[in-house]
């Protein structure tokens, strides 16, 4: 990385994502200047982010929030941040020509426009939101190619692929990708047992602090199901090739088996400012902040392989990435209606994978060839999915 700035566009800045990549930006100021930030409707602590790093522009999905923002921004003194609201504004400033560097960290579909936008203007795309990838799989990554830009994983699994593959990231001696799961706050319990499960429980995580829908992932391991399929496809490698290792301690992030035996895996403490601080200074290295591993004292790394008659979520996961083209794209969109309507305690935690089940039963696998077309693909699972709802609410 040479000495001049990175100009920088969090996509998602009041998230736990967002919220770590600002704690590592703040170790190294002279590295990184945030010229946008972007948010739901968290304006307070939106507010405080302006406060602190100064962005030129900020966008907020709703125009409500917005104009809380800019009338605090004007009673602080700082009426030259632009605010703007929406789904356009989002996509245009992670498109941006003054931007150099674009951390993709909306959860949800919500994310691909804008993420999409920033790899189609050939920016240095920090990619921590599965869903552009599970979406649209070969076609994000031909878009890529196409214009340039470079694709940096946040995930701590995939940056911990992408560092233990060759620099080239060639795939010719990979053997295996082997994925690390903990396992979630129910492993080892029966699925059955599980239908009383309250949102908070679901949402306590024992190694890792996120937000409430992944954390309902985690819980359910749909969460790895997603990442199996975005591996496959920012990895350019065939599903079959990606398996899933429960590692109760997430110390190791995951690992590439290679042909001649060789196993390469990366470790760290469970803090995602590990991977942010690589993919920020990749090729280079720099400070994230983070406790360093004392193995010692970790005394002992467990591993099994997953139950899979007893995850039907990750179940389901393996056969859309099985199925490829449009079936990823229908099980996220299931999934998040789903997850969604159990945070809202509209339905039972186990009729997560329900929904899901009925959501791909119900829809042909269609090739996916545009983005229009995963659009249109994902608007229709979800009203699928909201009909499956109705015979589950609570």
């Amino acid at each position: 990385m040479t000495d001049t700035k990175q100009s920088l566009v969090i996509l998602g800045s009041t998230g736990s994502v967002g919220q770590s990549t600002l704690k590592v930006i703040q170790l190294h100021p002279e590295k990184y200047d945030v010229v946008g930030l972007t948010a739901n409707t968290n304006v307070n602590d939106m507010l405080a982010q302006c406060r602190q790093f100064k962005p030129q522009t900020v966008v907020m999905t709703e125009a409500q929030s917005a104009a809380e923002l800019s009338l605090l921004l004007a009673q602080h003194g700082m009426s030259d941040i632009t605010v703007e609201s929406g789904a356009d504004a989002l996509t245009k400033l992670a498109a941006e020509s003054a931007v150099s560097t674009v951390m993709s960290a909306i959860v949800g579909a919500a994310g691909l426009e804008p993420t999409l936008a920033a790899v189609r203007a050939g920016k240095r795309v920090l990619i921590a939101n599965k869903e552009p990838l599970v979406m649209t799989g070969d076609l994000f990554m031909r878009e890529a190619e196409a214009s340039g830009a470079v694709i940096l994983p946040i995930d701590s699994e995939h940056n911990a692929i992408f560092q233990c593959l060759p620099e080239d990231q060639s795939q010719r001696a990979v053997r295996k990708i082997h994925l690390t799961a903990s396992g979630g706050p129910f492993r080892g319990r029966p699925w059955s047992d599980l239908q009383n499960i309250t949102p908070d429980q679901a949402c306590a995580h024992p190694n890792w602090s996120m937000g409430r829908k992944i954390s309902v992932d985690s819980a359910t391991m749909m969460n790895k199901g997603l990442e199996l399929i975005e591996a496959a496809a920012l990895f350019q490698i065939s599903a079959r090739k990606v398996e899933i290792l429960i590692h109760p301690q997430s110390i190791i992030h995951s690992m590439v088996e290679y042909v001649d035996g060789s196993f390469l895996a990366q470790l760290g403490a469970p803090d995602m400012c590990i991977p942010i601080a690589h993919a920020l200074a990749w090729p280079d290295r720099i400070r994230s902040g983070a406790e360093t591993l004392d193995l010692a004292a970790i005394a002992q790394l467990d591993f099994h392989t997953p139950d899979m008659t007893n995850l039907p979520c990750l179940r389901l996961a393996r056969e859309a990435a099985d199925a490829g083209q449009s079936a990823p794209a229908i099980l996220n969109a299931a999934n998040e209606v789903a997850v969604d309507a159990f945070l809202q305690k509209k339905i039972r935690f186990t009729d997560i994978a329900s929904v899901v089940a009925d959501t791909l039963t119900a829809m042909p696998v269609t090739p996916v060839n545009s983005l229009e077309n995963v659009l249109n693909i994902d608007n229709e699972a979800r009203r699928v999915a909201c009909a499956s709802l109705e015979s589950r609410l609570i």
